[in-house]
């Protein structure tokens, strides 16, 4: 079978229709920051997998890896060994935590499941059950972690009754605060920070009390949510509540994390310590790996046994997660993304808003190379309307939220060309869906 139509077809058929997809391109391989098809059309591709190949596609360091890992142990399950990779791995990740007090580390596959033992552990260490999440967060949709996202209703309508003891707090969104949206001169994202922490310890107040919080869970920069950066008031006033009521504080650094937004996690741009991070996505450059991390004293309380997986922490996937890293330090990723980034915003913000009708504003906005652009007074579906225009330049961009918001996720070591090269192609995409509207 090669004919495009007919494998598009065929995956239609046997694939399951629950999977949503943002195009039928049907992809044989990748390099870098590019992706071919079968017919071998080139794309370039701003997605990374949703932020995962943040090395860019099958970078050598990391096949190579892959290869004398898969000849020498493929798996090493971990509640029988202690296996060489993992702890290679550990070795790694341990100056590049937040703080040294974050030092016991736990491996799963997926970020829903990374997310899941983050509520096990908190649950265990506190002897409390309440969870506290943001509006509009993205957790996952497994069916714990389906009660735990408030980004769209789709990941768990129809899946009732979920996971409880779960309650919602409304998040800094200050584009999208209605208070801002009346009177945008009156108000400030600080000011919608503090309203947000008042908020929050309404919550303690009304639903749920300390005393039956084990945690709260936030991305530090939402990801399906919009890619929001909330203020640093927040952020630190988050930190404060959690100490103040003995709450352990859960960051999510699924989406935000190893450099994506510049920093190695997201936490570092708010000078705060959670008490357990979350990892997945850019861990193991497209290998399937997740983990968690926290203190000993508190993953000590977990009894032996109640935390594990078959596949937990693969082999293969933690040699690809350590020669991330060596790719981290040896291309100065970190380096080229801040250099990248403003490259990327200055020329957004340069070029987009001049093309915008009367009426029509845009947000853009985020931290590294996790970008948002976010579009006002433009009809239901606009953004996915630009995406499309973006697919027939030969470029993957993805939509995300409710609202009329792309987001830019290319790959950490993205060129000064071929960031040129995707600046280039965004805009001309956004000027042609301007076009279609004035057109309709």
């Amino acid at each position: 079978m090669s004919d495009v139509s007919n494998l598009v077809q065929f995956g239609k058929a046997h694939i399951a229709k629950g999977i949503g997809r943002s195009t039928e391109l049907v992809i044989e391989k990748a390099k870098g920051t590019f992706v071919y098809t079968v017919d071998g059309k080139k794309y370039l591709d701003l997605s990374t997998g949703i932020g995962v190949t943040n090395t860019g596609h099958c970078h050598p360091t990391v096949v190579k890896a892959v290869q004398e890992q898969a000849a020498n142990l493929s798996h090493g399950q971990v509640n029988i060994f202690f296996q060489k990779p993992m702890l290679d791995l550990i070795e790694g990740l341990l100056p590049k935590m937040p703080s040294p007090k974050l030092d016991t580390f736990f491996f799963w596959n997926s970020g829903s499941e990374a997310v899941e033992a983050a509520v096990k552990l908190a649950r265990h260490a506190t002897k409390r059950q309440n969870i506290i999440v943001f509006q509009g967060s993205y957790h996952g949709r497994t069916f714990g972690t389906m009660a735990l996202t408030t980004s769209k209703t789709v990941y768990s309508a129809g899946f009732s009754p979920l996971m409880p003891g779960v309650h919602v707090a409304p998040f800094p969104y200050f584009q999208q605060w209605a208070v801002h949206k009346a009177d945008p001169k009156k108000f400030t994202p600080e000011w919608c920070g503090e309203e947000a922490l008042h908020q929050l310890e309404l919550l303690l107040k009304q639903r749920s009390d300390p005393r039956d919080t084990a945690a709260i869970l936030i991305e530090p920069i939402q990801g399906e949510g919009g890619y929001v950066v909330p203020p640093q008031n927040f952020m630190k006033g988050l930190r404060a509540i959690c100490d103040k009521h003995n709450i352990l504080l859960i960051c999510d650094e699924v989406q935000s994390g190893f450099g994506r937004t510049g920093k190695m996690f997201a936490v570092e741009h708010f000078d705060i310590v959670p008490d357990i991070m979350v990892m997945a996505k850019g861990i193991a450059s497209g290998y399937p790996l997740s983990a968690i991390v926290s203190r000993r004293e508190l993953m000590d309380q977990q009894p032996s046994g109640s935390m594990g997986g078959t596949y937990a922490g693969n082999a293969i996937s933690c040699a690809a997660a350590k020669a991330t890293l060596q790719v981290f330090e040896e291309e100065n990723l970190l380096e080229n993304c801040n250099a990248r980034s403003e490259q990327f915003f200055n020329g957004l913000r340069q070029k987009i808003p001049s093309l915008l009708p009367e009426g029509v504003t845009c947000d853009i906005r985020g931290k590294g190379l996790m970008i948002g652009i976010e579009f006002m007074g433009v009809p239901y579906g606009f953004a996915s309307s630009v995406a499309a225009e973006a697919l027939k330049l030969d470029t993957i961009v993805l939509t995300t939220s409710i609202y009329e918001t792309l987001r830019l996720i290319p790959p950490l070591n993205i060129t000064k060309e071929e960031t040129d090269l995707a600046l280039e192609r965004i805009v001309g995409s956004v000027a042609a869906a301007i076009k279609n509207i004035k057109h309709a």
